[in-house]
């Protein structure tokens, strides 16, 4: 387990999208390893508790039709659909703080922090940078799924918002369309200015 990385109440734990469709094997649109890193995810929640930071989580959670599905011209198998098993937090995450969700009326969703309009390209805040601010977050850890999507946009829009942010590397997956996709967009978080643990 990853001790190095210190929390406190200025501190932030970014718990990025551990639903069913990304973490179980019978998720449509299952990211490879996305189970096994739930118990280092959950040993960061108690460790971040402990030491009075604030635990927060994204969720997915789209209309049954969305452009951002390959069905109505987007890219992606349909996943994630509200009020479903595929768009509940796997059962397996210790889920203790505020939940905010994103892409719910049919935005692509990606990063935490903003929802993006898959035909005009508008975006618009979610509720998280709110929250952080509310509490005082200067620091931001981010763990979760997938590294080369919503990992990495939310940890890019973070440092963009001023945050410190860390993304830790064995708390992450990728869906790597690509080979190296993980690998580029944990370089490209660090190119911004993050850290990777």
């Amino acid at each position: 387990m990853n001790d190095v990385i210190e929390y406190d109440n200025k501190t932030a734990l970014i718990v990025v999208d551990v639903q069913n469709d990304f973490a179980d094997p019978r998720g449509n649109l299952h990211v490879p390893g996305g189970a096994s890193i739930i118990p280092t995810i959950n040993h960061e929640i108690l460790r971040a508790r402990s030491a009075g930071a604030t635990v927060v989580y994204t969720q997915d959670w789209h209309p049954e039709s969305t452009p951002h599905f390959e069905k109505n011209g987007g890219i992606w198998p349909i996943h994630c659909v509200k009020e479903t098993w595929g768009a509940e937090l796997h059962s397996s995450l210790a889920v203790d703080g505020e939940v905010v969700r994103k892409g719910s009326q049919g935005e692509d969703g990606y990063s935490g922090f903003t929802e993006r309009d898959p035909v005009s390209g508008d975006e618009k805040p979610t509720a998280l940078e709110q929250t952080l601010r509310s509490e005082g977050i200067g620091k931001a850890v981010v763990v979760g799924l997938a590294t080369d999507y919503c990992v990495k946009a939310t940890a890019l829009d973070a440092l963009e918002r001023g945050f410190d942010v860390t993304v830790m590397s064995e708390a992450v997956r990728a869906v790597n369309r690509e080979p190296n996709d993980g690998a580029d967009a944990l370089d490209e978080v660090e190119g911004a200015g993050g850290h990777v643990s």
